[in-house]
Order: structure tokens, then C-alpha cells, then sequence
């Protein structure tokens, strides 16, 4: 079984970006189309009907409510390009997927913009319209989200049959980021009083005269003469110098780690129940 799926682009560019991501994703889809002003079937005026659906009768399995077929028929019309694909059962979630992450048009957001600014919607429908006597308004099938249909034929009925649609939800699950704290390291330059000691060595000169009583020998011939004697004392002083080393290293690394949630919810869908034996009154002659 195939669903057919659809959305709207403001770009070409984008339509054709999304059709690649759907082929690039290995989805078992077929019959991919983009429509555009044009495309056959499509009017600048008319609306679709049953029996005119205009760009619609080249979209095989293509049974969308009127409103969002109309929507879909405006957004052609202000130049918008319109891609339908048939999905396979299995694969519905991945291609609605995909589509969500192109750049798509947000139908219903867009149709209140237009309502806004005077467009009238999806037009009445009426027997004038192309439904005959023996039709009914493909309005009346029910659609998920994004423009997914079931495939089928849509069955003949007499004007005043009541359908009721089938109606089913899907999970959809994503995933966001969000903050679970940091840490912040900042260096600051503090300073220490530090004491030490160093034994430091000092010269002094001493002058004395002592009294001494002596003969002059030979060898004092020339006592007479002039000296000069230099002698000079020396110290030590305290020099202070730094040097720096490197003793310790602060690292901050940041490591991930993957783990799976268990979501458990509950979706919708519509059952139906029929009983075929209904006790019915007497009909009166």
C-alpha cells in the first residue's frame, strides 16, 4: 500500500532540493512531481472539482479535503510549486520527515495570511460545480498531515450519503539541545611574601702606628725614599633575581556520550464499527 504525500515551496529551487533529499534517503517513493503554473490542468481562475480536477487529475491517488486542495491550488497560483510523491506504508514517517526538514511552506499558516488579506478560501460547493448526481465531493476523504492520502479509488454515491472519515495520528519524535551546565577556570596573578637568608662577607682596613726602636741597617739604605701603599677593602651586597617555571597544568576537555530514551505515548485513530443487521420499522403501503 502507498500513501501520496505533498508540500508546498516557494522556490523551485527548494522543491528540487527536497525531491533530491527524498531519493538521497533511500525512501521507497515514486512517481515525484513538481507542479507549477505550468503544469496541465491548472487555471489562473477555476477551482478543482470532482469532476474537473484540473492540476490534479495528472497526481495519481491524489484525494485531499477541498480546503487544503484549494490551498494547495492558491499557493500554485501566487507561484508556488507543488511536490506529490507516493510513498510506500513503511517508509510515510521517513518522507514526512524529510519534507518537515526542507524548506516547506507552512500550509495552514499561509492560508490565514492570504484569508487576511481577502482571499475567500476554499469557494462553495455546489452541483454547478461538476458534481453530478452520482458523485461525491472528494472533500469528503479524509487526509493526514502534510498532505499524506491513502491510495484508492474514490466510490460513487448518491447526493446525501454520509462518510465518515478514518482518522489516525503518528509520533513524531525529535530531539533539542539543552544546557547542563559548564564550568568556568580563570588565572590570576597573586603574591607571596617570601623570606630568605645569605651570609654576605665584608673587608675593613686597619691602620696602626707601633713605636720601635732599631738600628738602620745596609740593607735600609734607601729608608729615605717616598712610597705610596694602595689597599682597598671589598663587600658583598645581596642581588635578587626571579625565574618562573611552569609546575602545574589546569586541562577543561569536554567528552558526550549517547543514550537511549524510551518514549511511551498514545496516539489516535478513528475505528469503525458496523452492524449490518439493524431491526428497521415496517414500511407502510
Amino acid at each position: 500500500m502507498t500513501r501520496t504525500i505533498t508540500a508546498l515551496f516557494d522556490q523551485r529551487r527548494d522543491a528540487e532540493a527536497a525531491e533530491a533529499r527524498l531519493k538521497a534517503a533511500n525512501i521507497d517513493a515514486g512517481h515525484i512531481g513538481i507542479h507549477d503554473k505550468t503544469s496541465a490542468g491548472y487555471s489562473d481562475t477555476a477551482a478543482s472539482t470532482h469532476a474537473e480536477p484540473g492540476i490534479w487529475a495528472s497526481i495519481r491517488n491524489a484525494f485531499l479535503p477541498d480546503d487544503d486542495r484549494h490551498t494547495y491550488e492558491e499557493g500554485v497560483r501566487r507561484g508556488g510549486f507543488l511536490l506529490t510523491a507516493d510513498v510506500g506504508e513503511e517508509h510515510v514517517e521517513d518522507a514526512v520527515r524529510v519534507l518537515e526538514e526542507a524548506d516547506t511552506v507552512d500550509l495552514d499558516d499561509r492560508a490565514q495570511q492570504w484569508k487576511s488579506s481577502g482571499w475567500a478560501g476554499t469557494p462553495p460547493v455546489s452541483l454547478s460545480e461538476g458534481y453530478g448526481d452520482d458523485t461525491v465531493p472528494t472533500g469528503a476523504l479524509g487526509a493526514t498531515s502534510l498532505g499524506e492520502t491513502s491510495t484508492g479509488t474514490a466510490s460513487a454515491g448518491a447526493l446525501g450519503e454520509e462518510v465518515i472519515p478514518i482518522v489516525e495520528e503518528s509520533l513524531v519524535v525529535g530531539k533539542r539541545e539543552v544546557d547542563r551546565g559548564g564550568v568556568r577556570v580563570r588565572s590570576y596573578v597573586t603574591e607571596v611574601p617570601v623570606h630568605e637568608q645569605i651570609r654576605l662577607r665584608d673587608e675593613r682596613i686597619d691602620v696602626q702606628r707601633r713605636a720601635v726602636d732599631l738600628p738602620l741597617s745596609a740593607a735600609d739604605g734607601d729608608a729615605f725614599r717616598e712610597q705610596t701603599i694602595d689597599v682597598t677593602a671589598t663587600g658583598e651586597e645581596a642581588v635578587i633575581g626571579k625565574t618562573a617555571r611552569v609546575v602545574e597544568e589546569v586541562v577543561v576537555s569536554k567528552t558526550s556520550d549517547e543514550h537511549v530514551e524510551q518514549i511511551d505515548d498514545t496516539v489516535r485513530r478513528t475505528d469503525v464499527e458496523i452492524d449490518r443487521d439493524i431491526a428497521r420499522p415496517d414500511a407502510k403501503g
